[in-house]
This record gives structure tokens, sequence and C-alpha cells, in this order.
């Protein structure tokens, strides 16, 4: 299945998000995250906005990975308060968060699919542990996710090893989407796909936000991708979030970590790309 989207979104105009919708999704408060004497966060805030899609960029080892896992209740913070979906992740019970997982998709770095099972049955997986729901819907469901996802039908039927990357990233992504989750987490979903690949994959994301009204929480190095789809950009360094704007705010940025990212070569580039 295919959707016809724009090329790109202009960044300069002002949000569809309407007021009343701007609520928070995800709300991080003086997060320290720390690994033995190293200290990757201190005192970050973000705040994350229902029906927006929000680019997180930063330097290796900026932290933005352990950002990620924190969110989704993989790792406690060392100080602070993370809040996604109104529930404090590091003291949620046991119930909560498994009601989490059920409201969140996750698209990790290369899919993370199981190896052994078929897309098919990857897809289903969430289903299966989620959802009260016969068999037969749940195969009717998995295949409709892949549908979404841009992928044949015959694909459902082939494992991971059969899949090209770009296949498997969308696969990863039909698991993501299989609960029609509030809230979707993709970590470097373009890493690694063809520049014709990665637009594609952009579109489908954006097409995909827009058609089940998702919140995305994006981590990325691709400017193509901040420039298509982000409403805003939160820019990790100095251990904490220094800026949280859309783009056009953050070129006029005097950090000079923001100045190379945006204004550099690349950044110039991809603002011409996007028609910016």
């Amino acid at each position: 299945m295919s959707a016809s989207v724009p090329a790109s979104k202009d960044i300069s105009a002002p949000s569809p998000i309407g007021a009343e919708a701007a609520q928070p999704i995800i709300e991080v408060h003086g997060l320290v995250s720390r690994f033995g004497e190293k200290v990757v966060h201190d005192g970050l805030d973000l705040t994350v906005n229902k029906g927006e899609v929000l680019g997180l960029v930063g330097g290796s080892g900026a932290g933005k990975s352990v950002l990620l896992n924190t969110l989704i209740g993989l790792r406690e913070p060392d100080g602070g308060t993370v809040k996604v979906l109104g529930v404090d992740v590091a003291h949620a019970s046991d119930a909560e968060q498994h009601g989490l997982e059920s409201r969140w998709g996750v698209l990790f770095q290369g899919g993370a699919l199981f190896s052994a099972l078929t897309v098919q049955e990857n897809v289903a997986a969430p289903l299966r542990e989620h959802a009260r729901l016969p068999k037969r819907e749940i195969e009717e469901l998995a295949a409709l996710k892949i549908a979404l996802a841009g992928l044949p039908p015959e694909a459902g039927a082939l494992r991971p090893a059969e899949l090209s990357g770009g296949m498997r990233k969308r696969a990863g992504l039909a698991r993501a989407i299989a609960l029609d989750p509030e809230l979707l987490f993709l970590d470097e979903p373009t890493a690694g796909l063809d520049p014709i690949g990665a637009a594609a994959f952009d579109r489908l994301i954006q097409a995909l936000s827009s058609a089940l009204g998702l919140t995305v929480f994006m981590i990325t190095h691709d400017l193509d991708s901040l420039y298509a789809i982000c409403d805003r950009v939160a820019v990790i360094a100095d251990k904490k979030v220094v800026a949280n704007a859309p783009i056009p705010e953050l070129e006029r940025s005097d950090h000079p970590w923001i100045k190379e990212y945006f204004l550099g070569p690349r950044g110039r580039a991809a603002r011409a790309a996007g028609g910016a």
C-alpha cells in the first residue's frame, strides 16, 4: 500500500497541531544519567507534544540512545522524572508498563526482528501478547500492518534474513504499529538506506503519522529526514537539550554545534532539497 504525500514539509509554516491537541506526550524534567563516574545527562529537560514529529539529534556519545532507553523503561534514570503518556516510567507498576507497551511502538536500528519468525509472525507477536483476539483476526491485522508499511503480501512469509535492509526496516515498522499506538519511537530509521530508499521511508513515516494521528519521537542523523518531516528538532549537547524548536529557529542559533550541524555543507544541501 502506498500513500501520496508531499515530498517535504513547509517547516516555516505554523504547525497543524491545534492548541487543544498540543498536550505533552513525553515530559522529561531534570534527567540525570550516569555510567559510573561518567555523566551523560545532567538536568536534561524535554517535552514532546501530542501529534508532532520530533527529531532528536546530537553528537556521538551525547546520550540519544540512553534517552530513548530511559523513555521506554529499559533504563532507570539516576535523577529527575520521566513521564510518557502520563505515566512515571521509572515507577510504573508491571501493569502500567504493560499498558504503556500497548500504547507505543518502537522501531530499533536494523528492525530488531525475531530471526526465527516470519515477517507475519513478527508483526503478529505484539498482537498475541496484548490483544485478546482470535487467531484469524490477528493474522488479518498483521497482514494489514504489513501492507501499511509498504511491503507486498508475499513478504509476510519471509524471514528477516531473506529481506533487504529496506524491507527489514518496513517489517520492523509494521510490527511497531501493530497495536495502533499513540506514540512511535524511531531509532535511526533511515540509517543504512540509499538516498531513494531513505526518502521513500520518510514519506511513509509522514503518511502514517498523518493518517494514524501518531506522535513520533525520532533519533536521526539524517538531515534530509529532519527537513522533510519534523515539526521540531531537539538538540542534545553539553549533557542537556540545548534547543528544541523548528529548524528555521535552529538555523539562527549561536550554539557552535547547532551552527556547524545545520549551516554546514550538508545542512545547506538538505535545506535546499527540502525547499526551505
